[in-house]
């Protein structure tokens, strides 16, 4: 965790002095740092240009897991998520991604809360990371490197809306853990909520997962389904979604759906939710309820906002003249 080459005592000075005239090592700037009462922290990170965006560290008993951001904003209108409210800036350089990991490392080695350390990384932040291809695949390089921070590929997560081309380029290139944001079990539902879905419909989208699970280092893809009161929580709904994963290794992650402004979802109650699980483990398909975790600090999934700078035809939701501020 040292940034001053001068304190890069395990090399040479010669090498030292080299790096100084020709390298620099810069993290990204905290603007803010939240707490919530569960024990995740939320940065919000400041990047050139006025813009910034959120990471997350969850603390487990067992692991800790931050959530990485690929974009500033989203250029996807995934209609449940707040992120996707905000309109779409621009992509995050390679430094700018694992700068968020290498700036949580720090933080938590000096956090007052000792035993807490960083195990996992999903790229679950702002963004749709495969449409930041080259530069979030280069970052989790890194992630996985043994001289770098070392974490196996079961510990690095990507989870995307469902790029069908690109998820077949990320089997070939560095297959991580696959997580898919589902949400839907039929098309009709899906155009709604993950409008890409009129591009890559979701017979399409199984297909690429079926060749992903064949070199998926967990043995299992995991397909994430928000819970929407009254939209897609039926038992019917549940039916469907069991014929779709049949003959697919899944894990599937049942998230209550976290609520913000503007929004007129409701989230499903908790009776709801576990008769939609219940149908699905009846069935034989592994099914967890995730916890709700920072959502008093608007941390949990869907909950990011970050600041988006204003650009042209990509911010749809907002006039160029407004910038979309964190909510405290």
């Amino acid at each position: 965790q040292v940034d001053d080459f001068d304190q890069m005592t395990n090399i040479s000075k010669v090498l030292r002095e080299k790096l100084r005239t020709c390298a620099h090592m810069r993290l990204p700037e905290i603007e803010s740092e939240q707490r919530s009462s569960d024990g995740t922290i939320k940065w919000l990170i400041r990047l050139a240009g006025g813009n910034a965006v959120e990471t997350v560290f969850i603390p487990e008993d067992d692991r800790g897991t931050l959530c990485v951001s690929s974009q500033v904003g989203c250029p996807l209108d995934c209609s449940f998520c707040s992120t996707a409210q905000q309109g779409f800036n621009r992509n995050l350089a390679v430094s700018e991604i694992i700068g968020q990991v290498q700036l949580a490392a720090q933080r938590l080695e000096h956090d007052p809360k000792k035993n807490r350390r960083l195990t996992n990384v999903v790229m679950m932040g702002m963004g749709e990371p495969l449409l930041n291809f080259d530069n979030v695949v280069a970052a989790m390089n890194l992630m996985l490197d043994d001289h770098a921070y070392g974490l196996s590929r079961r510990r690095v997560t990507l989870s995307t809306s469902g790029l069908v081309p690109k998820i077949d380029q990320l089997r070939e290139v560095n297959p991580v853990s696959l997580a898919i944001s589902l949400h839907a079990s039929n098309n009709e539902m899906r155009n709604v909520l993950v409008p890409i879905n009129k591009t890559y419909p979701i017979a399409e989208l199984l297909d690429a997962c079926r060749r992903y699970a064949e070199v998926q280092p967990h043995g299992h893809i995991t397909f994430e389904y928000v819970m929407l009161s009254g939209i897609n929580d039926s038992v019917e709904q549940a039916e469907q979604l069991v014929e779709l994963l049949s003959d697919i290794p899944s894990k599937i992650n049942l998230i209550p759906f976290n609520p913000f402004p503007g929004s007129d979802y409701k989230r499903s109650s908790n009776n709801a939710i576990n008769r939609f699980r219940d149908v699905l483990m009846q069935a034989g398909l592994v099914t967890v309820t995730r916890r709700p975790r920072g959502d008093d600090i608007d941390a949990a999934c869907g909950q990011l906002v970050g600041k988006v700078e204003a650009k042209g035809l990509h911010h749809r939701k907002r006039k160029e003249s407004q910038s979309v501020e964190v909510r405290a």
